[in-house]
């Protein structure tokens, strides 16, 4: 049955409604980046490129690096957008844009793609300049209340033991990224935990003019621990996506990673300075082992 125009929003020239992309204009694997002013970054080192698109915060810049066609795509902040822009990549390569129907089960495509963004360490362990490939991500935010993602026993014992730890009326959610991914990519890099939170200041524990209704936040953030037949799970770092690129990677079939630039510990009080060149090293790795 067609997918109706209210549901499925295109453009005049066809385009999905917020990327403004077309099918032909994305690669089948696909950087992402927070910032829209990330996206010449990586796409300086392209030997060509072939398309850039700008609408809102989503910058694409689309081109060939030794040969491979790759695209960048800059999404803005939060697991909002991410929303947007999974299901609008995923509508792209897997529903036909004339017939509105998605493409049968047999002809289903898998993107590659691969988050590649700032973060804060949480453990004094974790220095500034490091990178950190994310195993396993976890949501505070509440995207996932909308969604019928189904969860390991693990990740639900884990997220169970945080919504006790801090008190949370709402159980978070907790969700393993690509291991294909997470191994040709985060070869020498820091493997950790990474925490998404709804928020910069309050949820990451800031505070400027506003009190927190858990003054400890940080402490208990830092202080979880699950213990199960795998090893001690701890959260390592915390940032503002990562965990909507997991759940909505797993429900819709492709493969997710994200590496992070540690350009804060919060366990130090440090910012790194040269976060610029720390992402910069980030960047140029991850283009050279994809």
């Amino acid at each position: 049955m067609p997918i109706p125009e209210s549901e499925l929003i295109l453009n005049r020239d066809g385009s999905i409604y917020h990327l403004n992309l077309l099918p032909d204009h994305i690669s089948d694997t696909i950087i992402t980046v927070g910032d829209p002013e990330r996206v010449p970054l990586i796409s300086q080192h392209f030997d060509s490129v072939e398309t850039k698109i700008h609408k809102r915060e989503f910058v694409t810049h689309v081109g060939y690096y030794q040969g491979k066609r790759l695209t960048v795509i800059s999404t803005g902040m939060g697991t909002d957008n991410i929303d947007i822009l999974l299901n609008e990549l995923d509508a792209l390569v897997n529903i036909d844009f004339v017939t509105r129907e998605p493409r049968p089960l047999e002809e289903r495509i898998t993107l590659r793609i691969v988050r590649v963004g700032t973060s804060g360490s949480l453990q004094a362990d974790i220095p500034l300049g490091s990178h950190l490939v994310t195993e396993h991500a976890v949501g505070l935010d509440s995207l996932m209340q909308f969604y019928p993602l189904v969860e390991t026993g693990l990740e639900v014992e884990v997220t169970t033991g945080i919504q006790q730890a801090l008190q949370l009326p709402y159980r978070p959610y907790c969700v393993r990224g690509s291991d294909l991914l997470r191994e040709q990519l985060g070869v020498g890099m820091i493997g950790g935990n990474t925490l998404t939170c709804p928020g910069f200041y309050g949820p990451q524990g800031r505070v400027l003019r506003l009190d927190l209704r858990l003054p400890d936040l940080i402490s208990q953030y830092q202080q979880f621990r699950y213990e199960s037949a795998e090893g001690t799970f701890r959260l390592t770092n915390f940032e503002m996506e990562t965990a909507g690129y997991y759940a909505l990677g797993r429900m819709l079939g492709h493969e997710v990673v994200s590496l992070n630039a540690i350009v804060a510990n919060r366990a130090t009080g440090e910012f790194a300075p040269n976060a610029e060149a720390v992402v910069n090293d980030l960047i140029q790795k991850t283009l050279d082992r994809i």
